[in-house]
């Protein structure tokens, strides 16, 4: 057995890591080969009872570090579901390319704090480069653009209207009716007033145009990419509003900002660069492992609101003497070079291969929907605006169908309620090599399930 306490960086911790890594993989193996399913059948109950045979999970004296990490990965791995089966796909929930996860290892292993640049010394220049390059793909004709890592879109939203405050406390978050649950959260958190929304599908230009002749000061955050639809609103028009009103506009482009890497589809983000910020997310289109959320402004001046000293980081002796500042790069303190497996992944595929990547997702999507629309039984919400795509059988109740599949491992499908508070089931496609065909055993499936008896275990 070999030591436990053996570091992960260091002359030898390369080779200490040689010897754990491939138990790691061989158990993700062996658990994916007893799920043999995009997920865990029989739900909560099984999972919760895998977990409970290894108790005491903590011992007073450790099983060692071959032991753990067989039996855990083992475990995760046979009781998670699987993003990189076609049929996981409820949620916007990416099977994360092998080149990022392969370079978080790197990161992991040398383990860069981002709060002072004595800790990170390239990490924070290789983050400054990147970080560079998402700005000018956000807003290629803008001077002095500037971006920052974020844990998400739930935190770059924050930033939005944080930015927003600090230009004017009065300021009022303005929303569409589809915004992302986290606008609110933020504006509670910050002490603003709960949002006013405005109502639509996609946010009504004419209807914003209203709403802000009759409000003061306005933080107006429109939606590139909503959660239950891919809806994008009108970003141009919204923009050429919110600067007659001389209201700031935030756009929680989380879901579809990366539409910007392909030519195709960049049309569709048509407007995005008059919002004074905008959110993005790799953990979504970007094939990321869970965080990496990009928050770019227009104006690299604004994040100063993000200053803060503190002498045993930024010293200002320090930054006088040329140390970069890394403390008020983010609201949070110590925080992962997440920026290194983005930018190991960006330069792989370049940003034309990104763009390349949320293409075929999108188009399998149109063809799913024509999938859709040859079966009797199912009905089909409209055309997808990005990768999801909304359906329900004609007869049955969707949201048992769901917990059907869901409860056997069969599948894993989403759920959206939508006017007039009906529940539809949604496929977000996110697997970059699936095609159309993949999904059609799913939709068999589907409905399949509306004629099984309740508790009855689809297949």
């Amino acid at each position: 057995m070999g030591d436990s306490t053996a570091l992960a960086g260091g002359p030898q911790g390369h080779e200490r890591l040689a010897e754990l890594i491939p138990l790691v993989l061989q158990g993700i193996a062996t658990g994916a080969a007893e799920r043999a399913a995009p997920g865990p059948a029989g739900g909560p109950a099984p999972v919760a009872a895998s977990v409970a045979a290894l108790e005491p999970l903590v011992p007073a004296r450790g099983v060692g570090a071959e032991q753990a990490l067989s039996e855990l990965s083992t475990l995760l791995a046979a009781g998670s579901v699987d993003p990189a089966d076609p049929w996981c796909a409820a949620h916007l929930h990416t099977p994360p390319l092998a080149v990022g996860v392969a370079a978080d290892v790197a990161a992991g292993a040398l383990n860069p704090s981002m709060d002072s640049w004595d800790q990170a010394p390239v990490a924070s220049e290789l983050e400054r480069a990147f970080l560079a390059t998402i700005a000018r793909l956000c807003y290629p004709d803008e001077a002095g653009p500037d971006a920052v890592v974020t844990t998400g879109g739930t935190e770059s939203n924050l930033l939005g209207l944080l930015l927003a405050r600090e230009q004017n406390p009065a300021v009022r978050p303005v929303c569409g009716r589809n915004a992302h649950h986290s606008v609110a959260r933020a504006a509670w958190l910050l002490g603003l007033p709960v949002p006013l929304v405005v109502e639509g599908e996609r946010m009504d230009p004419y209807a914003l145009d209203t709403v802000l002749a009759e409000t003061g000061p306005a933080v107006v955050v429109a939606t590139a990419g909503t959660t239950d639809t891919g809806d994008i609103d009108p970003l141009r028009d919204l923009a050429r509003i919110c600067h007659r009103h001389a209201a700031r506009l935030h756009v929680d482009a989380s879901y579809g900002g990366l539409a910007l890497c392909s030519t195709k589809l960049r049309p569709l983000l048509d407007g995005i660069d008059g919002a004074d910020s905008i959110a993005l997310d790799l953990h979504k289109f970007g094939w990321q492992s869970v965080a990496a959320g990009l928050f770019a402004t227009k104006k690299a001046v604004d994040l100063k609101a993000l200053t803060v000293s503190a002498e045993y980081l930024n010293a200002e002796d320090d930054t006088e003497a040329g140390l970069p500042d890394l403390l008020g790069r983010s609201i949070r303190t110590s925080r992962r070079p997440d920026a290194f497996r983005m930018a190991v992944t960006m330069r792989a595929l370049g940003i034309e291969g990104m763009g390349e990547l949320v293409e075929r997702c999108c188009a399998t999507a149109r063809e799913v929907a024509d999938a859709i629309r040859g079966y009797p039984t199912l009905e089909l919400w409209g055309e997808p605006a990005l990768s999801t795509v909304l359906f329900r059988p004609r007869f049955g109740d969707a949201a048992h169908v769901r917990r059907r599949l869901l409860e056997a491992g069969t599948a894993i499908i989403g759920r959206a309620t939508m006017p007039p508070g009906e529940v539809w089931l949604k496929l977000t496609l996110l697997h970059p090599h699936a095609t159309a065909a993949d999904y059609l055993g799913l939709l068999d499936a589907t409905v399949a399930a509306v004629h099984a008896p309740e508790g009855a275990v689809a297949s």
